[in-house]
């Protein structure tokens, strides 16, 4: 068992540098063996359901996902807050499994949560409440049924306030991310035991152990691609960092 982690990838046009980086490291992953790829949320910088805007616009990238699921590959996307409502077209027509929230995994003895990160703050409340309210079906059926010019337009200005507000707002003071992150890692060893947290959406990349009872946990955020490219691998035995540029 090996798995892939990639988060916060940020991407806004096909053509960019960073799409073409990202699609050059999915065709490299095409001659590996591994299980599992796990896409911690805001690959693309906007994704809004199954409009065909989007599955156009980032065709490339959608044709080497089905190549690595060809190859047996089960690829895992998290929704973070610039990709949303994500089921009919990743899970029902490219049968990607989606994720709304955490989720455990084992890799053997490993076990691992996921999550895309943005709940971590409890004190944000401003954002809790958005997140609440994007994932209601009142807005889910806008979404969906909007007209897709209308759904875009909307989506890349609020897309462009949240990464401001994430980048700018969020990691102002890395020693107050840690401390969240830290704060956020304890809560959930209280209610349930892991070996590994692997979480993204704060664009500041951290790795870091605690010890909670007696156990030792240890703790990644994998960052952005906006500052530097990597991806987390994750097997049984091993568990490390790797450097795309």
């Amino acid at each position: 068992m090996k798995a892939y982690f990639l988060s916060d990838i940020h991407i806004q046009e096909p053509e960019s540098s960073r799409a073409q980086l990202f699609e050059a490291f999915l065709s490299s992953l095409l001659h590996e063996e591994f299980s599992d790829l796990f896409l911690l949320g805001d690959i693309f910088d906007l994704w809004i359901d199954e409009h065909s805007y989007f599955v156009r616009k980032y065709s490339r990238i959608i044709s080497v996902l089905r190549e690595l699921q060809q190859k047996g590959v089960k690829i895992h996307y998290f929704e973070g807050n610039h990709d949303l409502y994500l089921e009919r077209f990743w899970q029902d027509e490219m049968g990607v499994a989606v994720y709304g929230g955490p989720a455990t995994f084992r890799f053997d003895s490993l076990k691992v949560r996921v999550e895309h990160g943005d709940q971590m703050d409890p004190e944000d409340r401003g954002y809790r409440f958005l997140r609440w309210l994007l994932r209601t079906p009142a807005l889910r059926w806008l979404a969906h049924h909007l007209p897709e010019f209308i759904v875009v337009a909307i989506g890349e200005k609020s897309s462009q306030k949240s990464r401001h507000y994430t980048t700018e707002v969020k990691t102002k003071t890395e020693e107050d991310i840690r401390q969240k992150i830290r704060l956020h890692a304890v809560r959930c060893l209280k209610k349930d035991r892991f070996d590994l947290l692997i979480a993204g959406h704060v664009h500041f990349r951290e790795d870091f152990t605690i010890e909670y009872e007696g156990q030792t946990t240890r703790v990644i955020n994998l960052g952005t691609w906006l500052k530097e490219p990597t991806a987390f691998i994750v097997t049984p035995e091993r568990q490390y960092f790797v450097e795309w540029a």
